[in-house]
C-alpha cells in the first residue's frame, strides 16, 4: 500500500507556515510597542533592548535600527538555505527592534505607539518573511514535493549556531554543484580563520549562487 506524500491539510501546508511565523511577529512587535509605550514588555535580551531604548532617549535610531536589520536579513537566508529559523534573531531583534527603530528614524511613530496597528503591522512583516522563506526555498532548495510541509523549524538559537555548518554545506550541495562548492570553500575558509564555518558556507554559497545561479522552474 503506498502512502501519498503530500499533506494537503493546514498542518501540513506550506502556506501555514507563514501564518504562523505571522502570529509570533505580531505578539513580539506589540510587546515593542508595550515597551516604547508603557517602559516594560519587550521580547528580547537586555542589552539589544538597552539600544532601542538609547535611540528612546536620545532619537538617534541607527545602531538598534542596523543591528536588527542585519540579524533579519542573515536569519531569512538561513533559514530558507538550512531548514532552520532562529526566532531570536529574524522575529525577536528583527521584527521585535530592528524594524521599530526603522520606523521610528523615518518618524513614523504610529506603528509602534498603537496598539493595535502594531499588532497588524507585526502581523504583516511576519507573514512577509514566512513567505519569502517559502519561496526562496521552493524555487532552490526544496524544488520536489517528497518531505512533508515546509521543513523549516523554528526555535534554533545562537548555541545552536555552530551545529549548522555541515547542514548548511549539505542544503547546498542538494541545490546544486557550484553552491555547493562555494559553501565547501567558504566553511574551509571561516575553519582556518577559526570563525564558525556557518558563516563561511553561507557566504561561499551566496557568491558562487549569483555566479551560476539556478534555473526557476
Amino acid at each position: 500500500m503506498s502512502e501519498k506524500l503530500e499533506k494537503p491539510n493546514f498542518w501540513y501546508a506550506d502556506w501555514s507556515f507563514p501564518i504562523f511565523v505571522g502570529l509570533l511577529a505580531a505578539g513580539v512587535f506589540a510587546g515593542t510597542h508595550m515597551y516604547y509605550v508603557y517602559g516594560v514588555g519587550a521580547f528580547n535580551e537586555v542589552a539589544i533592548v538597552a539600544m532601542l531604548k538609547a535611540g528612546m532617549d536620545g532619537g538617534s535610531y541607527g545602531a538598534a535600527a542596523a543591528f536588527g536589520a542585519s540579524f533579519l536579513f542573515a536569519r531569512i537566508l538561513e533559514g530558507s538555505l538550512v531548514g532552520i529559523l532562529d526566532l531570536g534573531g529574524a522575529i525577536l531583534t528583527g521584527i521585535g527592534i530592528g524594524i521599530p527603530a526603522i520606523f521610528l528614524s523615518m518618524g513614523m511613530v504610529a506603528p509602534v505607539e498603537n496598539f493595535a496597528l502594531a499588532i497588524v503591522t507585526g502581523l504583516i512583516l511576519g507573514l512577509l518573511v514566512g513567505g519569502v522563506i517559502i519561496l526562496i526555498r521552493k524555487f532552490t532548495i526544496n524544488q520536489s514535493n517528497s518531505t512533508f510541509g515546509a521543513d523549516v523549524m523554528m526555535g534554533a538559537g545562537n548555541a545552536s549556531g555552530r551545529f549548522l555548518g555541515p547542514l548548511i554545506i549539505l542544503s547546498a550541495c542538494g541545490a546544486s554543484i557550484p553552491i555547493g562548492i562555494g559553501a565547501t570553500i567558504g566553511a574551509v575558509i571561516f575553519y582556518l580563520w577559526k570563525k564558525p564555518i556557518a558563516g563561511g558556507a553561507i557566504l561561499g554559497a551566496m557568491i558562487l549562487g549569483a555566479i551560476f545561479p539556478i534555473a526557476l522552474t
